[in-house]
């Protein structure tokens, strides 16, 4: 499971960065995420301004293997990592989007 979050500091600045919030592997099937092993541990998209899209993506796995985290948290690529650790195409999928209280720019619901 990762948690990713695309950032847009503000409504009129559009570039996206990329951030991986949360990787879990090895999640049983009967169980749930707390179950499963962390790989990188959960820490707010940054920048914390702006409007963030945060993407909820599952895969299945064949079965247990080692997983090394990548280095970098910001600009992280499900698509090359899921290719690298042979997961196939996402199982599950859930988007949504959030904005910090105190936060600046960009538009309110």
């Amino acid at each position: 499971m990762f948690v990713i979050s695309n950032v847009a500091p503000n409504f009129f600045f559009i570039v996206f960065i990329t951030w991986k919030s949360r990787m879990v592997t090895d999640i049983p099937g009967s169980t749930g995420v707390r179950f499963g092993k962390e790989i990188v541990s959960y820490e707010a998209p940054k920048p914390s301004m702006g409007i963030h899209r945060i993407i909820l993506v599952l895969f299945r796995q064949a079965g247990r293997q080692t997983v090394t985290a990548p280095r970098r948290r910001v600009n992280f690529n499900t698509r090359e990592f899921s290719l690298l650790y042979n997961l196939g195409s996402p199982v599950a999928a859930v988007y949504y989007n959030c904005q910090r209280e105190s936060g600046t720019g960009g538009r309110r619901a």
